[in-house]
């Protein structure tokens, strides 16, 4: 079994910039790739970046290409995502997951939330 969870959120000034930690343990074979996604009420779950465990390969998604940074620390089994220029449009529910593919996202943590103040 692999646990996740997600730390960081909080609230941020439009222009802010904040930094998302995932902890993940457990079985290793299961997370070969721990990604970041995002959730905003009455909007479908979006797919921000994923990073390869064992390469540290990073993948983004187009709507933060650019904006965002995700890294692991192999010492602290942690995935990092930096994001700056916030808006007011990211505001939503962060969560992290981990998986043995990047189609097949099998362990999700509880997710932090991020408030973005204009």
């Amino acid at each position: 079994q692999v646990q996740v969870v997600e730390s960081g959120g909080g609230l941020v000034q439009a222009g802010g910039s904040l930094r998302l930690s995932c902890i993940a343990s457990g079985r290793a074979s299961g997370r070969y790739f721990m990604g970041w996604f995002r959730q905003a009420p009455g909007k479908e779950r979006e797919f921000l970046a994923a990073v390869q465990w064992s390469s540290g390969i990073p993948y983004y998604g187009d709507s933060v290409k650019g904006r965002c940074t995700i890294y692991r620390d192999k010492t602290k089994n942690t995935v990092y995502l930096e994001m700056n220029s916030l808006k007011p449009e990211d505001a939503a529910n962060y969560y992290c997951a981990t998986g043995a593919t990047m189609n097949d996202w099998a362990h999700w943590g509880q997710g932090t939330q991020v408030t973005v103040s204009s």
